[in-house]
């Protein structure tokens, strides 16, 4: 929900004040796009590179061999891999014999876009499933059997184990069709910098479109000496979002909570995570002032403030037990990278001058600070 600005009327769009980190290599703007449209500032990261496999011996040699051996099935798992094998196959002039054996044979699609890529060359799928779940799909394929089959699996990136190793042990003959494959990306500082922003605590968020993506970040954290202290940041300060449960799975293995939606949808990405930065906001009446914590932003009787992290982190504390005195100490211990208790002082006299009403922070003489919040509003 929009809240109206006190100066000029207008409607406050709801992430404005949140930061959002980009990692995706593909149609980042759009997807930056749809985020910017809901307010929210953007510091764009590319994890990977996309490099497309047109000219690699193994895609043409993989093709050939569909085209000179039996095949039974086909399991596109990507739009834009599907394409891309089709386009790789005009170029060799081994199109239209690509498709006359495809015609032929049992063809399985993941999505919704891997289905209209199937169907824009020409093909009809007999099988995807609704989840867009590969798992699902290599639960048909099980149940109709497999065993002494041929099928060719369009590989996503990286390897499937997931799809080719079931596929395998039930007897299945896979033939792998690498259309293209993720690398570093061509300039690791924006990444280095995305993960300075997320431990100095001005990323909000970080929504995820591939598996590889993130784990990219993990290892270039990893790479810096930055593994556990990202981990922990994104396990209690940002919230991750993944279009899927393939997307999520480097996740899960590290323990980080991860909100996806119900379809792999990158607008369906872009609402789940806008929906739970909502939910993440903090509202607080102090002595008749309305106070809204944002992600780097509080709005106050309406108006919106842009915060440091470090006034973000001291205001947000105080803000877990409004009206009670929290030490210098504590507040000491969620500034970003720690601090001492001057840094404390210098962050609260700050944050005073940027809200604009000095006695909604109140100093408690040799015990701390708190927000100005009456005794029977304290929780």
């Amino acid at each position: 929900m929009a809240v109206t600005s006190a100066s000029d009327g207008r409607e406050i769009p709801p992430l404005s004040g949140f930061a959002i980190g980009v990692t995706a290599s593909r149609r980042a703007e759009d997807l930056g796009a749809l985020f910017i449209r809901e307010g929210a500032r953007i510091q764009y990261a590319p994890a990977i590179r996309f490099l497309p496999f047109a000219e690699a011996a193994e895609l043409h040699a993989a093709t050939r061999r569909l085209l000179r051996e039996r095949v039974d099935a086909v399991v596109a798992t990507t739009g834009i891999g599907f394409r891309g094998w089709m386009e790789a196959a005009d170029g060799w002039g081994l199109r239209e014999p690509l498709l006359r054996r495809l015609r032929g044979v049992q063809v399985l699609a993941r999505g919704e876009k891997a289905r209209f890529a199937v169907c824009s060359a020409g093909l009809q799928e007999q099988y995807s499933p609704a989840s867009e779940s590969a798992a699902e799909m290599v639960r048909h394929l099980l149940e109709s059997g497999v065993d002494g089959r041929r099928i060719a699996v369009q590989l996503c990136g990286s390897a499937l184990p997931d799809v080719v190793t079931p596929l395998r042990e039930a007897g299945a003959e896979v033939v792998e069709i690498p259309v293209y494959r993720w690398a570093e990306p061509a300039d690791p500082g924006k990444l280095d910098r995305l993960l300075d922003a997320v431990l100095e605590g001005s990323i909000d968020a970080l929504p995820f479109t591939s598996a590889p993506a993130a784990k990219s970040m993990f290892a270039m954290a990893e790479r810096t000496g930055r593994h556990r202290a990202v981990v922990d940041a994104l396990k209690s300060r940002v919230v991750v979002s993944c279009v899927g449960p393939i997307t999520a799975r480097p996740f899960a293995a590290l323990g980080i909570p991860t909100v996806a939606p119900a379809r792999s949808r990158v607008g369906a990405l872009v609402r789940v995570t806008v929906q739970t930065l909502r939910r993440h906001t903090t509202h607080i009446d102090a002595n008749g002032t309305s106070l809204e914590l944002r992600g780097q932003a509080v709005v106050v009787d309406g108006r919106l403030l842009e915060t440091t992290p470090a006034q973000m982190a001291v205001l947000r504390a105080l803000a877990t037990r409004p009206g009670w005195v929290i030490s210098r100490s504590a507040l000491a211990a969620v500034l970003p990278g720690g601090g001492q208790e001057h840094a404390v002082e210098s962050a609260i006299s700050r944050l005073r001058t940027k809200l604009g009403r000095p006695g909604l922070v109140q100093t408690v003489t040799k015990r701390g600070y708190r927000l100005a919040v009456p005794p029977a509003s304290r929780a």
